[in-house]
């Protein structure tokens, strides 16, 4: 049988701690910032832990 690949995109957009968590960027900080208080696009800045009930799919996704 062929090996598995990752998914490449996948990789792009989380990265694994070396603990084994799952770091990710969080949603709606891509556009309409103008309407969006400061305050919400502040708490949005920099990466948190993925949902627990994501986890499951996105180590699928990187063959882990």
């Amino acid at each position: 049988m062929p090996k598995m690949k990752s998914h490449t995109g996948t990789g792009k957009r989380v990265r694994v701690t070396g603990k084994g968590k799952i770091m990710k960027q969080q949603a709606g900080l891509r556009h309409n910032l103008e309407k969006k208080p400061s305050t919400r696009t502040r708490r949005l800045t920099g990466v948190v832990e993925a949902a627990k009930s994501d986890v499951k799919r996105i180590k699928k996704l990187l063959g882990r």
